[in-house]
């Protein structure tokens, strides 16, 4: 009896034991939808008995139960899912437009809330993108303090940052910007981001001000892109048509696919528009293919690619007379020549995330870009074609440092591009009206390869509970080669030169303080440095000018943001002085000809303010409404050009203010809308401050319907009223213009006049 009752005790316990070995744990990591990065000390919790548990610090998880779950983390919308074993899960969770200051930031690699960063970031989230059109991006970027979009043409557009780039004549230069870890500004500085398709984007973090050494310590700062990940543990189509105004038409194709572990989103888009102004048809395709793929709880990877194929005529700027008589008209040359640009840009970039532990993590990233264009203008017509290379990675860590928390990042990115340009005579003045540009014989046959180097090391350190400081540092190394490949000649000596720039080492230090449960305040100094363009060391002779410096600076800042009003009102502000030394401006040498000069120093004092307030937030009603404010005194300190002294004149190119406000309204019935009025102060456009623009106001409308037809099908439509009350405005100012040939200046691009967009998408989940 005892050897029997022996027996059972042992099968009892093996099957205890067999019992507990068979049930799988359900494990997952738990991260930020938009870009990825690991959330920690989420809520888990087990609707069905209420136990909770918390995501560790790498944002992995662990449950034995099969069962429904809600994850909940301040900054982030709760999310309702129901587990069962089996694969490693993903959570992805979306951010609180409502909670912005909670967010869980990425743009300096330190994963922190936005709420304890030292330096000034504004964050545009994809509803906030999502408020007007789908077309032009300046609308998006205008509704940031401290940023201006100027948009001549859907293809002729210039970004400044707190005033800098605004002496760039024809694009956008001195700011530094990212898509994801792709870089988009080339090896001169130039940077051009509004070929994007806009519903691949799913945020912009804006770092301002010479503030980012972990990107090079930009004067301006850096645009972090971030593109649409793909959702896992569904797949759905998503296809949407929209036509308007001056024959816009666009149509969007959208696929996502996505496991527990393993997610691809595929993009395609096709933009036509005949424009408001002669000489202004635009047509551009895009592709875009973003996947990331969690190989086990150590290892991620993911890829992006984007292709813009795109031709668009350039109808330039006009004189004050046609501008005010007939702005629809343009430039009689660029009509006569009927010039444009066709182009085709890629960008390709692959990403390893590796985890060496809870406390220290790797990260790189291997790219190419490149870049093809044709544009014929009335002066010549230019080939160029550019190829890039590059490589970035950077450790992240964590260590107790006298019992405190001391964050780190140390990384370096290398980056190479090789650039080609022609130009060639053109003939379109020995044919007939009507023909268009002809090309002739060759001018000109350029090769340059241009390299930079950054390395960078930044850290916060919690001083205590309420107290963080950082302190980063850029080491950057930029160096030309430029190749003459055009036949030498008495009338055409060998312009082939090297030109090297100093090491230039940029320090950061910045200080977070907690003021009160909801209110922090911070500060930050900063060193930056602009790169010198290829244009600009140009002379007109094409030697290179050795003697140019790049622009450096100083940024001060003090800021302090926080929710008040039970949470219901966000606000940021902050106050800046920017000191500029080396100035470089562009001379005027003959018609559409420049070079470059450092031309003295210039003082930018600011003010940015950001309020959002909810009026109402239920689940049948939610109203919430916005206040952006920029306040800018931007001088130039020491500004002497030949026999000309500019210095305590206004800043060219940058309006005195900007404000933006706005209303919006969502239902749980479908119907939602907004509107939003722009104040533009006028902008000096000589360097002599004898003539400015105008200021401006503009208002802007939309209104849709979502409605759900079924559990797998939805669909949503939409009208939208851009300048409402039809005024009349230059979009954009060519700064410093100077009439040839009896011919007046030509400084302004008129804005779109009273104009309209409607359109459907549709979605269905599989």
């Amino acid at each position: 009896m005892h050897f029997i009752k022996r027996r059972i005790a042992i099968l009892l316990i093996i099957g205890f034991a067999l019992n507990a070995l068979g049930q799988s744990k359900i494990k997952g990591k738990i991260v930020d939808r938009d870009n990825g990065t690991i959330l920690s000390s989420v809520q888990i919790t087990n609707l069905d008995n209420q136990t909770s548990i918390v995501s560790n610090l790498d944002g992995t998880f662990e449950i034995s139960e099969t069962s429904t779950y809600s994850f909940k983390k301040e900054g982030y919308l709760e999310k309702i899912l129901g587990l069962k074993e089996g694969s490693f899960h993903i959570i992805q969770l979306v951010m609180n437009p409502s909670e912005l200051n909670e967010v869980i930031i990425n743009s300096n690699h330190i994963p922190k809330k936005l709420k304890e960063a030292t330096t000034s970031i504004s964050i545009i989230p994809l509803k906030a993108i999502e408020l007007g059109n789908d077309i032009n991006i300046s609308s998006v970027l205008n509704r940031t303090p401290g940023v201006f979009m100027q948009s001549g043409a859907l293809n002729t557009n210039r970004i400044t940052i707190r005033g800098i780039g605004s002496r760039n004549l024809f694009g956008t230069a001195k700011i530094r910007a990212y898509f994801k870890d792709i870089p988009l500004t080339t090896g001169s500085g130039e940077t051009t981001i509004e070929d994007f398709e806009l519903n691949t984007i799913s945020r912009f973090e804006i770092i301002k001000g010479a503030a980012s050494s972990i990107y090079g310590a930009g004067l301006g700062g850096t645009i972090h892109i971030t593109p649409k990940n793909a959702f896992f543990n569904q797949s759905n189509v998503n296809t949407g048509i929209s036509v308007g105004s001056f024959g816009l038409s666009k149509g969007l194709i959208n696929i996502n696919h996505g496991t527990t572990s393993h997610s691809f989103r595929a993009t395609y888009s096709n933009t036509n528009s005949d424009g408001y102004r002669e000489n202004n048809k635009y047509t551009r395709q895009t592709f875009t293919v973003n996947s990331n793929h969690y190989i086990n709880k150590k290892n991620e990877l993911s890829f992006l690619a984007s292709y813009v194929d795109l031709k668009a005529f350039i109808p330039s700027s006009i004189n004050e007379d046609s501008y005010l008589n007939s702005p629809e008209s343009a430039a009689f040359t660029w009509k006569q020549s009927q010039g444009f640009e066709d182009s085709k840009r890629g960008i390709f970039g692959l990403s390893w995330d590796h985890q060496y532990s809870n406390h220290t993590q790797q990260i790189t990233s291997i790219f190419t870009s490149f870049h093809d264009a044709y544009e014929p203008r009335p002066f010549n017509i230019l080939k160029e074609n550019t190829l890039a290379v590059g490589i970035r990675s950077r450790i992240l860590g964590d260590t107790k440092f006298f019992n405190k928390t001391l964050n780190w990042t140390l990384g370096g990115e290398l980056f190479k591009d090789t650039y080609k340009s022609e130009t060639f005579e053109n003939l379109y003045r020995d044919f007939p009206n009507g023909t268009g540009s002809v090309e002739g014989n060759q001018l000109s046959n350029f090769k340059e390869r241009r390299s930079y180097y950054n390395a960078f090391f930044e850290t916060t350190y919690k001083l205590s509970k309420k107290t963080i400081l950082s302190i980063g540092l850029n080491l950057n190394q930029t160096s030309y080669n430029l190749k003459d490949r055009f036949p030498v000649s008495a009338n055409n000596p060998d312009q082939s030169g090297n030109f090297k720039f100093k090491n230039i080492i940029s320090p950061k230090f910045g200080i977070y303080h907690q003021l009160f449960k909801d209110v922090s305040i911070y500060s930050n100094i900063s060193h930056g440095f602009s790169p010198i363009s290829l244009d600009e060391t140009l002379l007109p002779d094409g030697q290179i000018n050795t003697n140019l410096k790049p622009e450096t600076g100083w940024n001060f800042e003090i800021g302090t943001r926080g929710t008040l009003i039970n949470n219901r009102l966000q606000f940021n502000l902050s106050l800046y002085r920017l000191a500029i030394k080396n100035l470089l401006v562009s001379r005027r040498a003959a018609q559409d000809e420049f070079i470059g000069i450092n031309a003295g120093s210039t003082q930018h004092d600011g003010l940015e303010l950001s309020l959002n307030y909810e009026w109402l937030q239920k689940e049948a009603l939610s109203i919430n409404t916005f206040v952006n404010y920029t306040l800018n005194n931007f001088k130039f300190k020491a500004f002497i050009d030949g026999d000309n002294n500019f210095s305590g004149n206004d800043l060219t190119g940058v309006p005195s203010g900007v404000f933006n406000t706005g209303i919006n309204i969502e239902s749980s019935f479908g119907i939602y809308g907004n509107i939003n009025f722009q104040y533009v102060g006028d902008i000096p456009i000589t360097d002599s401050n004898n003539l400015y623009s105008d200021s401006y106001n503009l208002t802007n409308f939309k209104i849709g319907y979502k409605t759900y037809f079924n559990k797998k099908l939805n669909f949503n439509l939409f009208l939208g009223i851009n300048n409402i009350f039809d005024e009349t405005y230059a979009s954009q100012i060519l700064i410093n213009a100077s009439g040839f040939n009896g011919n007046a200046p030509r400084f302004y691009y008129p804005g779109n006049p009273l104009n309209y967009y409607t359109g459907i998408n549709i979605n269905y989940m599989f």
